[in-house]
């Protein structure tokens, strides 16, 4: 069974950073496409930011220059730091593996077979 966990939500002032983790087996870390995508309520989830196995990366204009994604490849960790927080990034964060033909796709919700439980992250103005 594949197992993504994420932990490091929590609430914080605008402003403030987070970093979120995503830790999971050695396959699937090596192996597929790894992103956070997030869902706000009543809002539908959406791509934050992908690395694929090779590396390379894509990142939404809506946190582009404040978020970062990052892999520890040694311990199998996908992280997400966030910086400059905005009220508008209230959501539950997802973690998600799966493979992506295309760099366009990354974002996009299709690719992802696999799928973290979730980790709250609430930014109060």
């Amino acid at each position: 069974q594949v197992q993504l966990a994420e932990s490091g939500g929590g609430s914080v002032q605008a402003g403030g950073s987070l970093r979120l983790s995503c830790s999971t087996s050695t396959y699937i870390s090596k192996t597929y496409c790894m992103a956070w995508f997030r869902q706000a309520p009543g809002k539908e989830r959406e791509g934050v930011a992908a690395m694929d196995s090779d590396g390379s990366t894509s990142v939404a204009d809506s946190v582009e220059g404040r978020f970062t994604i990052s892999k520890d490849s040694a311990e199998n960790t996908l992280y997400l730091q966030m910086d400059n927080l905005e009220p508008e990034d209230t959501a539950m964060y997802y973690c998600a593996a799966g493979s992506v033909g295309w760099a366009r796709d990354r974002l996009t919700l299709g690719p992802y077979k696999y799928w973290g439980q979730g980790t709250q992250v609430t930014v109060s103005s």
